[in-house]
Protein backbone atom coordinates (compact mmCIF):
# COMPACT_ATOMS: atom_id res chain seq x y z
CA UNK A 1 0.00 0.00 0.00
CA UNK A 2 2.89 2.33 0.71
CA UNK A 3 4.25 1.84 -2.82
CA UNK A 4 0.91 2.61 -4.39
CA UNK A 5 0.29 5.71 -2.26
CA UNK A 6 3.74 7.32 -2.36
CA UNK A 7 3.51 11.14 -2.50
CA UNK A 8 4.21 12.59 -5.92
CA UNK A 9 3.59 15.86 -7.76
CA UNK A 10 0.09 16.32 -9.10
CA UNK A 11 -0.68 15.34 -12.67
CA UNK A 12 -0.21 18.18 -15.13
CA UNK A 13 -2.32 19.17 -18.09
CA UNK A 14 -5.99 19.95 -17.57
CA UNK A 15 -6.87 20.78 -21.18
CA UNK A 16 -7.65 17.32 -22.56
CA UNK A 17 -9.18 16.20 -19.28
CA UNK A 18 -11.56 19.17 -19.20
CA UNK A 19 -12.61 18.44 -22.79
CA UNK A 20 -13.25 14.80 -21.87
CA UNK A 21 -15.23 15.83 -18.78
CA UNK A 22 -17.32 18.26 -20.84
CA UNK A 23 -18.05 15.58 -23.43
CA UNK A 24 -18.98 13.07 -20.72
CA UNK A 25 -21.40 15.52 -19.12
CA UNK A 26 -22.88 17.12 -22.25
CA UNK A 27 -23.11 14.39 -24.91
CA UNK A 28 -25.62 12.24 -22.94
CA UNK A 29 -28.09 15.15 -22.76
CA UNK A 30 -28.24 15.57 -26.56
CA UNK A 31 -31.62 14.29 -27.89
CA UNK A 32 -30.31 11.25 -29.84
CA UNK A 33 -27.99 10.19 -27.01
CA UNK A 34 -30.72 10.71 -24.41
CA UNK A 35 -32.72 8.01 -26.14
CA UNK A 36 -29.81 5.57 -26.35
CA UNK A 37 -27.65 5.93 -23.24
CA UNK A 38 -28.90 4.67 -19.86
CA UNK A 39 -27.59 7.51 -17.66
CA UNK A 40 -28.40 11.03 -18.77
CA UNK A 41 -27.10 12.92 -15.72
CA UNK A 42 -23.60 11.45 -15.72
CA UNK A 43 -22.56 13.69 -12.84
CA UNK A 44 -24.32 11.11 -10.66
CA UNK A 45 -21.73 8.53 -11.77
CA UNK A 46 -18.72 10.84 -11.73
CA UNK A 47 -18.84 12.64 -8.38
CA UNK A 48 -19.24 9.56 -6.13
CA UNK A 49 -16.31 7.93 -7.97
CA UNK A 50 -14.10 10.98 -7.35
CA UNK A 51 -15.23 11.00 -3.71
CA UNK A 52 -14.26 7.32 -3.40
CA UNK A 53 -10.78 8.07 -4.78
CA UNK A 54 -10.39 10.96 -2.32
CA UNK A 55 -11.43 8.76 0.60
CA UNK A 56 -8.90 6.09 -0.37
CA UNK A 57 -6.28 8.81 -0.79
CA UNK A 58 -7.05 10.18 2.67
CA UNK A 59 -6.78 6.67 4.14
CA UNK A 60 -3.36 6.41 2.49
CA UNK A 61 -2.19 9.67 4.07
CA UNK A 62 -3.71 12.31 1.84
CA UNK A 63 -5.66 15.43 2.72
CA UNK A 64 -8.85 15.06 4.76
CA UNK A 65 -10.27 18.34 3.44
CA UNK A 66 -10.20 17.06 -0.14
CA UNK A 67 -12.15 13.95 0.85
CA UNK A 68 -14.70 15.98 2.85
CA UNK A 69 -15.32 18.41 -0.02
CA UNK A 70 -15.87 15.72 -2.66
CA UNK A 71 -17.99 13.53 -0.39
CA UNK A 72 -20.15 16.60 0.33
CA UNK A 73 -20.48 17.33 -3.40
CA UNK A 74 -21.41 13.73 -4.16
CA UNK A 75 -23.95 13.69 -1.34
CA UNK A 76 -25.49 16.94 -2.58
CA UNK A 77 -25.86 15.64 -6.14
CA UNK A 78 -27.32 12.30 -5.05
CA UNK A 79 -29.81 14.01 -2.71
CA UNK A 80 -31.32 16.24 -5.40
CA UNK A 81 -35.05 15.75 -6.10
CA UNK A 82 -35.51 12.92 -8.54
CA UNK A 83 -37.65 12.74 -11.65
CA UNK A 84 -40.86 10.82 -10.89
CA UNK A 85 -40.36 7.10 -11.38
CA UNK A 86 -38.01 4.44 -10.10
CA UNK A 87 -35.28 4.75 -12.74
CA UNK A 88 -33.36 7.56 -11.04
CA UNK A 89 -33.29 5.55 -7.80
CA UNK A 90 -31.77 2.65 -9.74
CA UNK A 91 -29.09 4.97 -11.13
CA UNK A 92 -28.27 6.38 -7.70
CA UNK A 93 -28.06 2.90 -6.23
CA UNK A 94 -25.75 1.74 -9.02
CA UNK A 95 -23.59 4.85 -8.59
CA UNK A 96 -23.08 4.21 -4.89
CA UNK A 97 -22.38 0.54 -5.52
CA UNK A 98 -19.86 1.44 -8.23
CA UNK A 99 -18.05 4.07 -6.17
CA UNK A 100 -17.98 1.91 -3.04
CA UNK A 101 -16.74 -1.11 -4.96
CA UNK A 102 -14.01 0.88 -6.66
CA UNK A 103 -12.86 2.27 -3.33
CA UNK A 104 -12.68 -1.21 -1.82
CA UNK A 105 -10.77 -2.58 -4.81
CA UNK A 106 -8.28 0.29 -4.55
CA UNK A 107 -7.82 -0.41 -0.85
CA UNK A 108 -7.35 -4.16 -1.02
CA UNK A 109 -5.79 -4.57 -4.47
CA UNK A 110 -3.45 -1.55 -4.68
CA UNK A 111 -0.96 -3.16 -7.07
CA UNK A 112 -3.46 -3.71 -9.87
CA UNK A 113 -3.32 -1.26 -12.79
CA UNK A 114 -6.30 1.02 -13.24
CA UNK A 115 -8.10 -0.96 -15.97
CA UNK A 116 -7.89 -4.17 -13.95
CA UNK A 117 -9.32 -2.36 -10.93
CA UNK A 118 -12.13 -0.87 -12.97
CA UNK A 119 -13.05 -4.16 -14.66
CA UNK A 120 -12.92 -5.96 -11.31
CA UNK A 121 -15.23 -3.33 -9.84
CA UNK A 122 -17.70 -3.63 -12.72
CA UNK A 123 -17.69 -7.42 -12.48
CA UNK A 124 -18.31 -7.44 -8.72
CA UNK A 125 -21.02 -4.78 -8.98
CA UNK A 126 -22.76 -6.63 -11.81
CA UNK A 127 -22.65 -9.94 -9.93
CA UNK A 128 -24.08 -8.28 -6.82
CA UNK A 129 -26.92 -6.71 -8.82
CA UNK A 130 -27.66 -10.06 -10.46
CA UNK A 131 -27.74 -11.70 -7.04
CA UNK A 132 -30.09 -9.06 -5.67
CA UNK A 133 -32.37 -9.49 -8.69
CA UNK A 134 -32.85 -13.14 -7.78
CA UNK A 135 -33.86 -12.55 -4.17
CA UNK A 136 -34.97 -8.93 -4.05
CA UNK A 137 -37.50 -6.52 -5.55
CA UNK A 138 -35.16 -5.47 -8.39
CA UNK A 139 -36.13 -8.03 -11.00
CA UNK A 140 -34.95 -7.74 -14.63
CA UNK A 141 -38.52 -7.16 -15.79
CA UNK A 142 -39.01 -4.25 -13.39
CA UNK A 143 -35.69 -2.73 -14.39
CA UNK A 144 -36.70 -3.00 -18.06
CA UNK A 145 -40.05 -1.34 -17.38
CA UNK A 146 -38.31 1.48 -15.51
CA UNK A 147 -35.90 1.98 -18.41
CA UNK A 148 -38.73 2.00 -20.96
CA UNK A 149 -40.67 4.56 -18.94
CA UNK A 150 -37.58 6.74 -18.66
CA UNK A 151 -36.79 6.65 -22.38
CA UNK A 152 -40.44 7.43 -23.17
CA UNK A 153 -40.24 10.49 -20.92
CA UNK A 154 -36.99 11.65 -22.53
CA UNK A 155 -38.30 11.15 -26.06
CA UNK A 156 -41.48 13.04 -25.24
CA UNK A 157 -39.45 15.98 -23.94
CA UNK A 158 -37.16 15.94 -26.98
CA UNK A 159 -40.07 15.82 -29.43
CA UNK A 160 -41.85 18.64 -27.60
CA UNK A 161 -38.76 20.83 -27.87
CA UNK A 162 -38.27 19.94 -31.53
CA UNK A 163 -41.90 20.62 -32.51
CA UNK A 164 -41.88 23.88 -30.55
CA UNK A 165 -38.78 25.03 -32.40
CA UNK A 166 -40.32 24.24 -35.80
CA UNK A 167 -43.56 26.00 -34.84
CA UNK A 168 -41.83 29.12 -33.56
CA UNK A 169 -39.56 29.40 -36.62
CA UNK A 170 -41.82 29.05 -39.68
CA UNK A 171 -39.16 30.69 -41.84
CA UNK A 172 -37.25 27.40 -41.85
CA UNK A 173 -40.30 25.57 -43.21
CA UNK A 174 -40.75 28.17 -45.94
CA UNK A 175 -37.08 28.05 -46.92
CA UNK A 176 -36.86 24.26 -46.73
CA UNK A 177 -40.26 22.54 -47.15
CA UNK A 178 -38.72 19.18 -46.21
CA UNK A 179 -38.39 20.47 -42.63
CA UNK A 180 -42.14 19.91 -42.15
CA UNK A 181 -41.64 16.13 -42.29
CA UNK A 182 -38.62 16.11 -39.98
CA UNK A 183 -40.57 15.79 -36.68
CA UNK A 184 -42.11 12.47 -37.73
CA UNK A 185 -38.77 11.14 -38.95
CA UNK A 186 -37.06 12.35 -35.78
CA UNK A 187 -39.72 10.66 -33.66
CA UNK A 188 -39.14 7.33 -35.44
CA UNK A 189 -35.39 7.63 -34.98
CA UNK A 190 -35.78 8.32 -31.26
CA UNK A 191 -38.06 5.30 -30.83
CA UNK A 192 -35.56 3.07 -32.63
CA UNK A 193 -32.70 4.37 -30.50
CA UNK A 194 -34.75 3.90 -27.32
CA UNK A 195 -35.55 0.30 -28.26
CA UNK A 196 -31.88 -0.37 -29.00
CA UNK A 197 -30.77 1.29 -25.77
CA UNK A 198 -33.22 -0.73 -23.69
CA UNK A 199 -31.91 -4.00 -25.14
CA UNK A 200 -28.28 -2.97 -24.64
CA UNK A 201 -28.86 -1.35 -21.24
CA UNK A 202 -26.33 -3.49 -19.27
CA UNK A 203 -23.41 -3.04 -21.67
CA UNK A 204 -24.03 0.68 -22.20
CA UNK A 205 -24.30 1.22 -18.44
CA UNK A 206 -21.01 -0.63 -17.90
CA UNK A 207 -19.31 1.46 -20.59
CA UNK A 208 -20.59 4.71 -19.07
CA UNK A 209 -19.43 3.51 -15.66
CA UNK A 210 -15.98 2.62 -17.01
CA UNK A 211 -15.63 6.11 -18.50
CA UNK A 212 -16.78 7.65 -15.21
CA UNK A 213 -14.14 5.70 -13.26
CA UNK A 214 -11.45 6.69 -15.76
CA UNK A 215 -12.31 10.39 -15.50
CA UNK A 216 -12.55 10.17 -11.72
CA UNK A 217 -9.10 8.54 -11.57
CA UNK A 218 -7.57 11.21 -13.80
CA UNK A 219 -9.29 14.06 -11.94
CA UNK A 220 -8.19 12.79 -8.53
CA UNK A 221 -4.56 12.50 -9.59
CA UNK A 222 -4.61 16.10 -10.78
CA UNK A 223 -6.04 17.31 -7.47
CA UNK A 224 -4.03 15.25 -5.00
CA UNK A 225 -0.41 14.25 -4.47
CA UNK A 226 -1.15 10.90 -2.84
CA UNK A 227 -0.94 8.32 -5.58
CA UNK A 228 -3.44 5.50 -5.79
CA UNK A 229 -1.56 3.90 -8.67
CA UNK A 230 -0.01 4.66 -12.02
CA UNK A 231 -1.60 7.51 -14.02
CA UNK A 232 -3.64 6.81 -17.11
CA UNK A 233 -1.46 6.37 -20.17
CA UNK A 234 -1.90 7.95 -23.59
CA UNK A 235 -4.45 6.51 -25.99
CA UNK A 236 -1.62 5.38 -28.29
CA UNK A 237 -0.39 3.08 -25.50
CA UNK A 238 -3.77 1.60 -24.56
CA UNK A 239 -3.85 -2.20 -24.38
CA UNK A 240 -5.19 -4.83 -22.00
CA UNK A 241 -4.87 -8.49 -21.16
CA UNK A 242 -5.34 -10.53 -24.32
CA UNK A 243 -7.44 -13.06 -22.41
CA UNK A 244 -10.34 -10.60 -22.59
CA UNK A 245 -10.83 -11.77 -26.17
CA UNK A 246 -12.77 -14.68 -24.69
CA UNK A 247 -15.54 -12.27 -23.72
CA UNK A 248 -15.87 -11.34 -27.37
CA UNK A 249 -15.69 -14.98 -28.48
CA UNK A 250 -18.43 -16.00 -26.03
CA UNK A 251 -20.62 -13.15 -27.27
CA UNK A 252 -20.11 -14.19 -30.89
CA UNK A 253 -20.89 -17.81 -30.05
CA UNK A 254 -24.13 -16.88 -28.29
CA UNK A 255 -25.29 -14.63 -31.13
CA UNK A 256 -24.48 -16.98 -34.02
CA UNK A 257 -25.13 -20.44 -32.54
CA UNK A 258 -28.87 -21.21 -32.92
CA UNK A 259 -28.93 -23.44 -29.85
CA UNK A 260 -28.00 -20.44 -27.71
CA UNK A 261 -30.81 -18.17 -28.91
CA UNK A 262 -32.24 -17.98 -25.39
CA UNK A 263 -29.07 -16.11 -24.35
CA UNK A 264 -29.22 -13.73 -27.31
CA UNK A 265 -29.61 -10.59 -25.19
CA UNK A 266 -26.58 -11.47 -23.07
CA UNK A 267 -24.57 -12.23 -26.21
CA UNK A 268 -25.36 -8.86 -27.79
CA UNK A 269 -24.38 -7.05 -24.62
CA UNK A 270 -21.10 -8.95 -24.47
CA UNK A 271 -20.39 -7.98 -28.08
CA UNK A 272 -21.11 -4.30 -27.43
CA UNK A 273 -18.99 -4.08 -24.27
CA UNK A 274 -15.95 -6.00 -25.45
CA UNK A 275 -16.34 -4.63 -28.97
CA UNK A 276 -16.08 -1.11 -27.55
CA UNK A 277 -12.93 -2.06 -25.62
CA UNK A 278 -11.30 -3.44 -28.75
CA UNK A 279 -12.38 -0.41 -30.79
CA UNK A 280 -10.65 1.85 -28.25
CA UNK A 281 -7.58 -0.37 -28.52
CA UNK A 282 -7.79 0.00 -32.29
CA UNK A 283 -7.91 3.78 -31.98
CA UNK A 284 -4.77 3.46 -29.89
CA UNK A 285 -3.10 1.59 -32.74
CA UNK A 286 -4.20 4.30 -35.17
CA UNK A 287 -2.83 7.01 -32.87
CA UNK A 288 0.46 5.12 -32.73
CA UNK A 289 0.95 5.23 -36.50
CA UNK A 290 -0.69 8.56 -37.38
CA UNK A 291 0.87 11.97 -36.88
CA UNK A 292 0.27 13.44 -33.38
CA UNK A 293 -3.17 15.03 -33.21
CA UNK A 294 -4.33 13.72 -36.59
CA UNK A 295 -6.99 11.44 -35.11
CA UNK A 296 -8.30 14.21 -32.86
CA UNK A 297 -8.52 16.66 -35.77
CA UNK A 298 -10.40 14.10 -37.87
CA UNK A 299 -12.84 13.54 -34.99
CA UNK A 300 -13.48 17.28 -34.57
CA UNK A 301 -14.06 17.74 -38.31
CA UNK A 302 -16.43 14.76 -38.41
CA UNK A 303 -18.35 16.01 -35.37
CA UNK A 304 -18.74 19.45 -36.99
CA UNK A 305 -20.06 17.81 -40.16
CA UNK A 306 -22.89 16.24 -38.16
CA UNK A 307 -24.54 19.66 -37.88
CA UNK A 308 -24.65 20.21 -41.67
CA UNK A 309 -27.79 18.73 -43.31
CA UNK A 310 -25.97 17.53 -46.43
CA UNK A 311 -22.76 16.35 -44.80
CA UNK A 312 -24.27 14.70 -41.72
CA UNK A 313 -24.94 11.42 -43.56
CA UNK A 314 -21.36 11.35 -44.81
CA UNK A 315 -20.11 12.01 -41.28
CA UNK A 316 -22.22 9.22 -39.76
CA UNK A 317 -21.05 6.77 -42.42
CA UNK A 318 -17.46 7.88 -41.87
CA UNK A 319 -17.72 7.37 -38.12
CA UNK A 320 -19.21 3.91 -38.62
CA UNK A 321 -16.45 2.86 -41.01
CA UNK A 322 -13.79 4.30 -38.70
CA UNK A 323 -15.24 2.43 -35.72
CA UNK A 324 -15.32 -0.84 -37.67
CA UNK A 325 -11.73 -0.31 -38.81
CA UNK A 326 -10.66 0.48 -35.26
CA UNK A 327 -12.40 -2.65 -33.97
CA UNK A 328 -10.59 -4.77 -36.56
CA UNK A 329 -7.24 -3.23 -35.70
CA UNK A 330 -7.83 -3.66 -31.97
CA UNK A 331 -8.89 -7.27 -32.32
CA UNK A 332 -5.98 -8.03 -34.65
CA UNK A 333 -3.60 -6.41 -32.18
CA UNK A 334 -4.30 -9.36 -29.86
CA UNK A 335 -2.24 -11.58 -32.14
CA UNK A 336 -0.29 -9.23 -34.42
CA UNK A 337 0.80 -6.68 -31.79
CA UNK A 338 1.04 -3.97 -34.46
CA UNK A 339 2.87 -1.48 -32.27
CA UNK A 340 5.82 -3.81 -31.72
CA UNK A 341 6.29 -4.49 -35.41
CA UNK A 342 7.14 -0.93 -36.39
CA UNK A 343 7.54 2.33 -34.59
CA UNK A 344 6.24 5.66 -35.89
CA UNK A 345 8.76 7.88 -37.62
CA UNK A 346 7.27 11.14 -36.32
Amino acid sequence: MQDAAAPAPSERGWGKLLLALAAFLLVPVLPPMRALLPVEETLVLLLPAIAACCLVGWWAGGRLLLAVVWVALATWVLSQPAVPGSFYNLVRGWSLLLAGGFGMVCLFLPRLPFLSRALTTLTLALLLVMGLSLRGPLTPSRAKLAMQAETTRRNTESMTMFRTFVTEHPEFVKAMPQVASLPDEFDQQLKLLAETGTGLFPSLLLLESLIALSLAWATYHRLARTRLGAPLGHLREFRFNDQLVWGLIVGLAIVFVPALDFLGLAGRNLLVFFGALYAIRGFGVLSWFLAPGALAIAGVVGFAMLFWPVLSTVAVLGFMLLALAAFGLGLGDTWADWRRRARPTT
